[in-house]
């Protein structure tokens, strides 16, 4: 089975299953703040969406999560931070090509996986970099190895999280479908 008729097989509303995702990092941005698991929501994406509509949803779990900080959050509107806010937005959506990639490679529950940590690895590696391309001094590179193992974790827990909604989802729609198989009149 690959992961393309593994999650295909899903009945999920399209525009329920996005807004569900959306939903869901509403009400963990505030929770998570500059922890927020981008990575989870790009792999979830990329494996239960078509492409454009992974992107789509990416760049949305983004926005919602940076509008939370900026207006709810009072996260401060400067220069430094608004070149934060745009690169994490393209991180997203580039973790959100990676996992994808990495999906259609793989065959299996094991592309799965694959796909969280290349979502992951590609987010964290770039949020490196921009770091260093913004001038962030070796702090930088302690911070990020004393936090990655907390920040790793916060993004396999939100993503098995949603992993389980689309699953209880997909069950709840087939036994729908199932009972309104059954004949009324038996």
């Amino acid at each position: 089975m690959t992961t393309a008729s593994f999650f295909a097989s899903s009945p999920w509303p399209r525009s329920l299953w996005i807004g569900s995702l959306i939903v869901a990092s509403v009400l963990l941005s505030p929770a998570f703040h500059c922890g927020f698991p981008l990575a989870a929501f790009a792999a979830v994406a990329a494996l239960t969406l078509g492409r454009r509509d992974a992107l789509l949803l990416s760049g949305s779990v983004w926005l919602a999560s940076q509008t939370i900080a900026f207006a709810s959050l009072h996260h401060h509107m400067t220069d430094v931070a608004l070149a934060w806010s745009v690169a994490t937005g393209v991180i997203a959506l580039l973790s959100c090509e990676a996992a994808g990639l990495t999906a259609r490679r793989m065959k299996g529950l094991v592309s799965v996986a694959a796909a969280f940590v290349a979502a992951f690895v590609v987010y964290k590696g770039l949020i490196f970099g921009f770091g260093v391309a913004m001038g962030s001094s070796v702090g930088h590179f302690d911070s990020l190895l004393a936090t990655l193992p907390r920040i790793f974790l916060i993004n396999a827990c939100v993503f098995a999280g949603l992993g389980a909604l689309y699953a209880l989802g997909s069950a709840g729609r087939r036994n729908e479908e199932a009972v309104a198989l059954v004949p009324r009149h038996v």
